[in-house]
């Protein structure tokens, strides 16, 4: 679609949010006074009335070289979204207590405090960028332009004062208000409009929060429809772009928490476009969209719990507005139970966008249910994720195959997680602390992201490689009421020479108190000088006994193997997760006290 074809499908209704100041009004008042809605208003006042006495932080030069010098982002970052706290929070506040002029005033200060920042990109985002170039060259008989760079938190800020501006224009003042616009205009949509950026083609999150942030910032700001044209003429593309990042299959190779961030941007932007073009532009019409609309039922384990590989969380928390408004929109979305919902501080980059629609989009009528019993395999991802629930019992079983340059990529080839009674004994490390060194060549010295971090398999000392050449084959699948099976051969994720065939068989058996029997075929050229079967573990007691080894913790899985051919040796493992935490996982590595050129490795878990 060219630009001009827009300006016969715009309409000039920038009213995006509510249709009038009365119907606005009212709808805040009686959001203020419903008590189904109460603990979400409570944990934002509580987080108002904390932030309200602090003062905006300055984002010092000294906090901005930090990550140039150390390669550390937490210093920065944490006050960044401290200050997008206070954005958020004091927005929110506004319109449910629009005669507090503190919160007015608390308001002003923080978006004049954001309108003041040298970049709104972290400087994590800006290596290489305008910003950090040093070179002086400028002439009085040169017009200046300043170079701005759009990275994920720049486009998400514009989309956040936009919105905030037209929610809250009646409070704000005049001067505040043009700042918005100056900004906006001056950091985003000029930017955009002048360069090409290289998120636009990218096949993950970052094009769809990009792409939907500025474009929901112009649906808000703009009134000129040629103008708003030529900008949506580079959004609609770029949002292809990251549907082109999905398997017809909807699953999000890159997590759940990626899931949440980058289609949610999607769906943002697509409602907003949705409704300044009366429904004619509709990108919910499409049944790839839809299936990465159910991605979420399918991932979790239980509960909270989530398939994690790749870089995310083993825990997630829900939307319920995002959840609650695809639900109307696809008729076999499964919303999820309140008690997942996401608390208002568990953003920790305290984003605009959700946060508004959890309030916005929240039903209190919509019907919700426990995760579903249920097997989802897919060929194309290479996900095998099974749930089972036995009486008041449940448990699940995830493994996948794929390859080795996955967005967020980890050397988990053949890697499986197993739960029972929502308690994993077989887990997923998850996302470590982001650094310089976690996205650069040093990635795979990471714990969590070599595979020295999964339950895989170590061949003459050496861990699985990374890139598109490291890869599964699907051998064997099977369905069935109660025994399943995932076989895989993996001998393509190891650049072992001597290495001909391993193959991975996974028999997932669901009768009362299920178990899972993992067995390993190899075949070499040449006797192995060892191989070593390593499973990850959470800090369970491990008690062993004559028959093999049991793990407990809230529950109890036994572990049962052949002692004359497999030697355990328990090992500690250190590792600083996502959020600058020490985590102890442990790691069993199960040694071939004789391996030989043809064997095979049996390894079952039961649980008691």
């Amino acid at each position: 679609m060219i630009a001009a074809d827009f300006n016969s499908l715009l309409s000039s209704e920038t009213a995006l949010l509510f249709p009038n100041k009365e119907a606005k009004d009212n709808w805040w008042r009686n959001t203020a006074e419903n008590s189904v809605i109460q603990p979400l208003l409570d944990e934002i006042r509580n987080e108002a009335k904390r932030l309200l006495p602090e003062k905006d932080h300055v984002l010092t030069y000294t906090m901005f070289r930090i990550f140039t010098e150390t390669g550390s982002r937490l210093e920065y970052e944490n006050l960044y979204f401290e200050k997008r706290r206070r954005l958020t929070t004091f927005a929110i506040m506004v319109q449910l207590e629009p005669e507090n002029m503190e919160y007015i005033n608390a308001l002003e200060n923080t978006i004049w405090s954001i309108c003041n920042e040298y970049s709104w990109c972290l400087p994590a985002h800006l290596m290489n960028c305008p910003e950090t170039f040093t070179q002086v060259s400028y002439s009085l008989g040169e017009p200046f332009v300043q170079a701005y760079t759009i990275d994920l938190f720049a486009a998400e800020t514009a989309f956040s004062l936009a919105e905030i501006l037209k929610l809250s224009e009646e409070f704000l003042s005049p001067l505040i208000c043009k700042r918005i616009y100056e900004e906006v205009y001056k950091r985003i949509f000029h930017s955009f409009k002048e360069n090409q950026f290289g998120w636009e083609t990218e096949t993950h999150n970052w094009a769809a929060v990009c792409a939907g942030s500025i474009g929901s910032a112009a649906l808000h700001l703009m009134k000129d429809a040629g103008e708003l044209a030529i900008i949506l003429d580079r959004i609609l593309p770029a949002m292809d772009s990251y549907l082109k990042g999905f398997n017809d299959d909807g699953i999000c190779l890159e997590g759940y928490d990626y899931w949440q961030y980058g289609f949610g941007y999607y769906v943002y932007f697509a409602d907003l476009l949705k409704k300044r073009t009366a429904g004619q532009l509709n990108l919910f019409d499409s049944e790839k969209v839809h299936q990465i609309a159910l991605f979420q039922q399918r991932c979790f384990l239980n509960e909270n719990l989530v398939v994690n590989f790749s870089d995310s969380l083993p825990t997630a928390s829900v939307f319920l507005g995002l959840s609650h408004y695809l639900s109307k929109i696809y008729h076999d979305f499964e919303v999820p139970e309140q008690e997942l919902r996401a608390k208002y501080s568990d953003d920790h980059c305290s984003r605009w966008a959700p946060a508004i629609r959890n309030l916005l989009w929240f039903d209190e009528t919509a019907s919700s249910k426990p995760w579903k019993s249920g097997t989802i395999y897919s060929k194309d991802s290479a996900w095998f994720v099974s749930r089972y629930q036995s009486g008041s019992s449940s448990f699940s079983f995830a493994a996948k195959g794929g390859h080795n340059d996955e967005p967020h990529n980890h050397n988990d080839i053949g890697h499986f997680i197993l739960q029972g009674n929502n308690e994993v004994f077989f887990k997923d490390l998850g996302s470590g602390l982001y650094t310089k060194d976690y996205f650069n060549d040093k990635r795979y010295s990471y714990l969590c992201n070599s595979s020295r971090g999964h339950s895989v398999p170590i061949i003459n000392h050496q861990f699985q490689k990374e890139g598109p050449r490291q890869f599964a084959n699907i051998r064997n699948v099977s369905l069935g009421e109660d025994v399943e099976i995932f076989e895989l051969d993996m001998e393509n994720a190891y650049q072992v020479e001597s290495l001909q065939k391993l193959s991975r068989k996974f028999t997932w058996v669901k009768l009362n108190q299920p178990k899972l029997i993992m067995e390993d075929f190899y075949s070499f050229t040449e006797q192995p000088v060892s191989i070593i079967e390593r499973l990850i573990i959470p800090a369970l007691t491990i008690t062993k006994d004559e028959k093999g080894v049991i793990l407990e913790g809230q529950q109890r899985l036994r572990i049962l193997f052949d002692k004359t051919k497999l030697r355990l040796v328990v090992r500690i493992l250190e590792f600083e997760n996502h959020f600058g935490e020490t985590e102890k996982p442990i790691a069993l590595d199960f040694n071939v006290i004789n391996p030989e050129k043809e064997c095979s490795v049996q390894l079952y878990f039961q649980f008691e």
